[in-house]
């Protein structure tokens, strides 16, 4: 489990100016760590609407919508930040949370460039470091899954090529009986007749035989008439 760690940024000041500003960010941030992330996320739109390149606003403005669920907003609010400052502390923050957004979208690849952007502007924070490791083990074994999926798709494809391949021959075969059947029809002579048939007549002259000799024992001894009737 990556170590859910939400950097959120206090506005200090003392210019006048900046007072309003930064009681709308601060009010954002006591909001956040009440839970109340969508009244935060309305402080922190108000405050950049005072001050559209405030880094603090957008960075802040992105934990509200991590918070929320909503990672591709929390994303583009990080991405903002990046501009407001060159502070590499602040930048690894960004990077860190950046790295957060992902995993929660399983996106590791792009996660794991998160966090190493982070390692790169700030190489001791161990948060970072873990967060970094288990992203690499969760990449791992997606990848290792990928490729468990598509062996075990070859293979039914294989299997389904190999059926369908005996299925063909199977067919060809059938078809050829039936071609060699047709010739040896068309070959056999008008008046010949199949073996089949031959069976048939023989069966009946058979029948026809046994009774014939039942009639002839019937007339035995019974004068022939040679006269043949005109």
């Amino acid at each position: 489990m990556i170590k859910k760690t939400i950097y959120i940024i206090f506005l200090l000041s003392a210019i006048t100016f900046a007072q309003s500003k930064r009681s709308l960010n601060n009010d954002g941030v006591d909001l956040y760590s009440g839970k109340k992330y969508s009244d935060a996320e309305v402080k922190f739109k108000k405050g950049l609407e005072k001050d559209p390149e405030l880094f603090q606003g957008h960075f802040n403005l992105g934990d509200a919508y991590y918070k929320q669920g909503r990672y591709d907003e929390a994303l583009q609010s990080y991405k903002n930040s990046l501009q407001f400052t060159e502070d590499k502390i602040n930048q690894a923050k960004v990077y860190h949370n950046i790295g957060n957004a992902l995993m929660k979208q399983q996106k590791y690849q792009e996660s794991v460039g998160a966090y190493a952007n982070s390692l790169k502007k700030n190489p001791n924070d161990l948060d970072t470091k873990y967060n970094l490791s288990y992203a690499l083990n969760m990449l791992k074994q997606n990848q290792q899954q990928q490729k468990n999926k598509n062996d075990k798709n070859q293979d039914k494809n294989k299997d389904q090529q190999q059926k369908q391949d005996q299925q063909n021959d199977q067919d060809k075969k059938d078809q050829n009986k039936d071609k060699q059947q047709n010739q040896q029809q068309q070959q056999q002579p008008k008046n010949q007749i199949s073996k089949e048939d031959a069976q048939r007549i023989l069966e009946v002259l058979k029948n026809n035989e046994s009774d014939l000799q039942k009639k002839l024992r019937k007339v035995k001894g019974k004068p022939v008439n040679t006269e043949k009737d005109w």
